[in-house]
């Protein structure tokens, strides 16, 4: 090796020895949202080199739905200097539906002047397939666009099986990490379409899925999708590579898997250990447990014995959110007699899913308003425009066992309103004020008392150093997971239970800023049944 490149590959002689772990190329998370991670691109660099990530492919449409082309640049800006290649693509669905209030959109010719920019590698995840199915003209322009400038368009297409999945993969969509059957993975592996197997924190589908490594050894790379801080501090990509090995998976499928195909596939810089490549590896300390010893980029070496070498740089805090403040009675939902039983209709959290349920549950009308009823776990849910104002979206929720008090976030997917569920009115409106006035974070209410983890980066990232925010992030989460009865099973991530049940494009009930939206029919439902 001299400075950043290997210049020569040499055979050991047989009776050689030599005591030095095991050497091997770098490990790439095929597909990560960073904003996920609650942290900005340097430090979530900082903290995925200590695992032996070398790099990832990034798509940065969690910013781009707040801030536009200028989140997206932001992104760039910070990445430009991290100890570790980020490869970001071209968020594709900005907004995510028409059915949500983003606060930018990006159309077709936006998308076309991002994709000739050098520094964004792909087209990103095209959740939209009914309109690729469809030929919805600016779905069919954005995928043009990349196609002229050479670059992959990744795919989103959870469930999408048959003819329809066969006709999303010939429009030129050439990957998925929404797959969590091994039947729908096999089929699309069967098209060709490369298969990224995802554990990450909010949805994990390496145990369902494992075999289609050894099935389609040349088609699958591993990803996390999205990873939050504490998790990011325990382990990455290499944690996966350890538990395909404890499957029996062969040891070069897995690390072609791991290593070599999303270099391939997205045209990275990083080097594979071969001569005249950049000098990028991993020293480990065995090849069952795959502990790191040694992370090294571009002739660096950035981590060692599980500690980065890297130091914590302050970010800016680019950001967009309206100064609002709520009272008690705009969560209020009105019932359609003054008293008496109501049915409505709520979404049925299930716990490690971004699916959800939808549930019919009996509430009493008092004075006109439906109330929360914790006996039966239905809990008032809100989502509040941080963009325009506007009356808040109402609806009701279960599975998430509230017995007082709330929480809230400004991570919501996609469009990152403020969501919130609480046990009453007033713990919820206590916890959506809390949020607002940061301009962005998580925050807990019990007994009038609020915890909050601020999250000034477009109310979806800290500044703060990742092992403070992860800390921060684990108190939170045991605050709310105490809010329920000790007789109900706690949400192992309530905060990213949450942040899901706004994402229109996974069924099956969800709410967005503008009503409680039915995935499965893509139509808004009322609440009340009757």
């Amino acid at each position: 090796m001299e400075g950043t490149r290997i210049v020569s590959v040499e055979e050991l002689a047989a009776d050689a020895f030599v005591d030095a772990g095991y050497l091997m190329p770098g490990f790439i998370d095929a597909h990560v949202h960073v904003e996920s991670s609650m942290l900005p691109p340097r430090e979530f660099a900082r903290v995925a080199v200590r695992h032996g990530t070398v790099a990832t492919v990034s798509d940065p449409h969690e910013i781009a739905n707040v801030l536009g082309e200028s989140g997206v640049e932001f992104m760039l800006s910070e990445a430009s200097d991290a100890c570790m290649p980020i490869a970001f693509g071209v968020p594709s669905c900005v907004p995510a539906t028409a059915f949500e209030t983003s606060g930018a959109t990006l159309d077709a010719a936006t998308v076309a002047r991002l994709l000739a920019d050098d520094r964004l590698s792909y087209l990103a995840e095209m959740m939209n397939w009914p309109g690729v199915l469809s030929g919805d003209s600016e779905v069919v322009a954005k995928i043009a666009a990349a196609q002229r400038a050479g670059k992959p368009v990744d795919g989103h297409a959870p469930g999408l099986r048959g003819h329809e999945a066969e006709r999303y993969i010939a429009a030129g969509i050439s990957t998925d990490h929404e797959c969590f059957t091994l039947e729908e993975a096999r089929e699309k592996a069967q098209c060709g379409m490369h298969i990224l197997v995802r554990e990450g924190s909010a949805a994990r589908n390496l145990e369902a899925l494992w075999p289609i490594v050894r099935e389609f050894p040349q088609l699958v790379m591993f990803c996390t999708d999205d990873a939050h801080p504490d998790d990011l501090l325990r382990g990455h990509i290499n944690a996966i590579v350890a538990r395909c090995i404890a499957h029996g998976l062969d040891l070069f499928d897995v690390l072609r898997a791991a290593c070599v195909h999303a270099v391939e596939h997205y045209r990275l810089p990083t080097g594979l250990l071969r001569e005249g490549d950049r000098a990028d590896f991993i020293v480990v300390q065995d090849l069952i447990s795959f502990r790191v010893e040694q992370t090294w980029i571009a002739g660096a070496m950035v981590a060692r014995d599980g500690k980065s070498l890297v130091s914590s740089v302050q970010s800016t805090t680019p950001n967009q959110f309206r100064e609002r403040r709520f009272v008690m009675d705009d969560f209020a939902m009105a019932a359609p007699r003054r008293d008496g039983p109501v049915s409505v209709r709520a979404i049925q959290a299930i716990d490690g899913q971004l699916v959800t349920g939808e549930a019919i549950s009996t509430l009493h009308a008092t004075e006109g308003v439906l109330e929360p009823d914790v006996s039966s776990d239905t809990l008032l849910l809100a989502v509040c425009n941080r963009y325009h104002d506007a009356k808040p979206a109402l609806a009701f929720i279960r599975g998430f066992g509230l017995t007082r008090g709330a929480i809230a976030t400004s991570v919501a997917h996609d469009s990152h309103q403020v969501v919130a569920v609480g046990a009453t009115r007033a713990a919820l409106c206590t916890a959506i004020n809390a949020v607002f006035a940061a301009r962005g974070g998580l925050a807990v209410v019990d007994d009038g008392a609020t915890e909050l983890l601020a999250l000034p980066i477009a109310g979806l990232m800290s500044d703060q150093p990742a092992e403070d925010v992860a800390l921060a992030y684990q108190r939170l989460t045991l605050m709310a997971q105490q809010l329920g009865s000790p007789s109900h099973e706690p949400l192992r991530a309530p905060f990213m239970t949450l942040s899901f049940v706004t994402l229109l494009v996974i069924p099956a009930l969800k709410l967005s800023d503008r009503g409680l939206f039915d995935a499965r029919e893509f139509r808004f439902v009322p609440t009340v049944l009757h």
